[in-house]
């Protein structure tokens, strides 16, 4: 008599072939491919310093010139070193944090630096010094950073608009004066610049957004805090920008050695102006030049071949000033 045993027992009383899978364990067969690059293993040393590499690429690359938008933010940008971050907090630049490294060895920089701090209540961390490093990108720090906060650029037209209305409403009294930069690179002249522009009551100063300085740390510092009185705009194009300012009213005068009006002679200083500089080395870009009214040339003694583009913009603004208070 047959046992029937537990319900649902499967009891196997011989050896003999048995269903197959159909070809389902087939890809456990076939091998997961070809192995990946050590730098794209997740877990693999190489792939830390890949990303590492890419971090520090984005990192110079939003350092440069290049980087700033038409509205909004530019990159964030770090000072380091005892003496430039002294001289910046000194300076008055706008600072997010200031980084000192734990048990970092005293001195009066360090102590000076940790006051004024303290003084503008600008946060103060303990950084350790890998991270330090990582945070300056291998440079010099001696532990100490200061962090500073990306610049608030102006929108040009809206700038020239609202000036404008303000001219046209009596609300100030000359008529709108603007400086704007064509392939000015170094930012100690955008500083200087900015400098020149408020004591000679410009309203604002127009920068490209490519191949172009922008307000770093350093154009801040040159412009002995000026550039908190005068308003600086990018552009993503500055001929349209310039067309735009022509469509407004405003006459472009561009700066050159070889102009066709002597600055002596200029007749335009009282109407609303805005007044176009190129590099020391490569002046004004062809297209610029076109776009402007009348190319100014400063008369200077034959021996010097051209003027430092900020001195050119001082001397030109302190030019149109003494006929607008004439």
């Amino acid at each position: 008599m047959a046992s029937h045993g537990r319900p649902g027992a499967v009891r196997k009383t011989k050896k003999g072939p048995t269903i197959g899978t159909g070809g389902h364990g087939r890809k456990s067969l076939e091998g997961k491919g070809p192995t990946p690059k050590a730098e794209d293993r997740p877990y693999h040393k190489a792939h830390k310093g890949k990303e590492l590499a890419e971090r520090s690429a984005a990192k110079r690359e939003g350092r440069g010139a290049g980087t700033g938008r038409t509205r909004g933010k530019a990159a964030e940008e770090v000072v380091t070193g005892r003496n430039s971050v002294v001289e910046a907090l000194r300076a008055g630049i706008p600072a997010k944090a200031l980084h000192v490294a734990i048990r970092v060895e005293m001195d009066d920089r360090v102590r000076e630096s940790l006051k004024m701090a303290a003084d503008r209540g600008i946060p103060v961390m303990e950084t350790g010094k890998p991270e330090l490093d990582r945070m300056t990108d291998g440079a010099v720090h001696q532990g100490l950073m200061l962090q500073i906060p990306p610049y608030e650029y102006a929108d040009a037209l809206d700038l020239v608009d609202e000036t404008i209305e303000r001219f046209r409403r009596g609300h100030i009294g000359n008529a709108p004066l603007f400086v704007a930069l064509d392939g000015i690179t170094d930012p100690r002249n955008l500083g200087a610049i900015i400098r020149s522009a408020s004591a000679f009551s410009s309203h604002g100063v127009i920068v490209p957004e490519r191949r172009a300085v922008g307000v770093t740390a350093s154009a801040w510092k040159t412009s002995a805090g000026a550039a908190v009185r005068v308003p600086v705009a990018r552009v993503g194009n500055l001929n349209a920008a310039l067309k735009s300012f022509k469509d407004k009213g405003i006459f472009v005068l561009g700066l050159d050695g070889d102009g066709d009006v002597s600055l002596p002679e200029l007749t335009l200083g009282r109407e609303p102006i805005c007044i176009v500089v190129g590099s020391e080395g490569k002046g004004l870009s062809r297209l610029v030049r076109e776009n402007c009214d009348q190319i100014v040339s400063i008369p200077i003694d034959s021996a010097m071949e051209s003027l430092n583009a900020s001195m050119a913009v001082g001397i030109t603004l302190y030019e149109v000033s003494r006929q607008r208070s004439a």
